[in-house]
């Protein structure tokens, strides 16, 4: 019997559609994972084959074959597990394939069958939207991250409820998106006397979002004046958010696109010697 479920893969910033076809068909219990798989999906057929079991669902002994579509394409990340699990029982049987069709799965799983957090939720949350589906279901983790895009996410704890979720027999709670962090205290410019020049070269790259070489001898103020350029940053405009969420999202930081203030990295002095 043959399931499929819309799925996607990472790359850089966007989510990239794939194809998750379950197919059993009678012969010697076998698993192939076809379609590109990186290690994390390849390593996912012990990771589901034990949470089923251990989550008291049925695991076929049959002949499976996942093909994730397009074969031409690198497929990465542990949020494949949930949609090859639901296919896996779909095609047993155990659930509707029909069921499955409109909703968007992703979650790593633990071999308990608890949901685990994934990179990159919030590019999938953002596919998910552009394609219609129903609605994403996602550990409770990433379900607040991809709430805030404004897709309806439910957040799911364990491969049990999903599985209840979708014969109909128990509700799965809606996630709200986190409000947005406090602002935080940054170092005033206001604080620095002198260095004028320094100074009127900060508030013109930041006005006009130039970029700034400082060069100058040891003990200056270069980087103090550099960790004051946050403060004077205007805050991000929309697009400016969800970019740099997404960016976030995928280096496994998540970050909610309703916060404004300007991201800032100070790398030591010595990281380029």
């Amino acid at each position: 019997m043959l399931a499929h479920l819309v799925s996607a893969t990472i790359a850089g910033l966007d989510a990239v559609r794939v194809d998750v076809e379950v197919d059993l068909a009678p012969g010697l219990p076998s698993w192939a994972i076809v379609g590109l798989p990186e290690a994390s999906v390849r390593e996912a057929k012990e990771r589901v084959r034990a949470a089923i079991t251990n989550s008291g669902l049925q695991f076929p002994l049959r002949r499976i074959t996942v093909n994730l579509a397009p074969a031409d394409m690198r497929k990465e990340g542990s949020h494949f597990d949930l949609p090859m699990a639901l296919g896996i029982l779909a095609g047993s049987g155990q659930i509707s394939g029909e069921a499955i069709g409109c909703y968007f799965f992703a979650g790593e799983l633990a071999l308990d069958g608890t949901l685990r957090p994934f990179r990159g939720a919030l590019a999938l949350a953002l596919f998910a939207k552009a394609a219609g589906m129903e609605a994403v279901v996602m550990p409770p983790e990433n379900a607040a991250e991809a709430a805030a895009v404004g897709v309806c996410a439910y957040a799911a704890k364990h491969l049990v409820e999903v599985v209840r979720f979708v014969r109909g027999e128990e509700g799965l709670a809606r996630a709200e998106p986190a409000p947005p962090p406090a602002q935080e205290d940054l170092p005033d410019l206001a604080d620095v006397h002198g260095q004028m020049q320094a100074r009127r070269a900060l508030e013109i790259a930041a006005a006009g979002g130039h970029h700034l070489l400082m060069i100058g001898p040891p003990g200056v103020g270069k980087s103090m004046l550099a960790a004051r350029l946050p403060g004077i940053l205007p805050p991000l405009d929309e697009a400016a958010r969800m970019e740099v969420a997404r960016l976030y999202s995928v280096a496994g930081e998540p970050r909610s696109p309703l916060a404004a203030d300007p991201p800032f990295r100070a790398p030591h002095h010595t990281a380029s010697d």
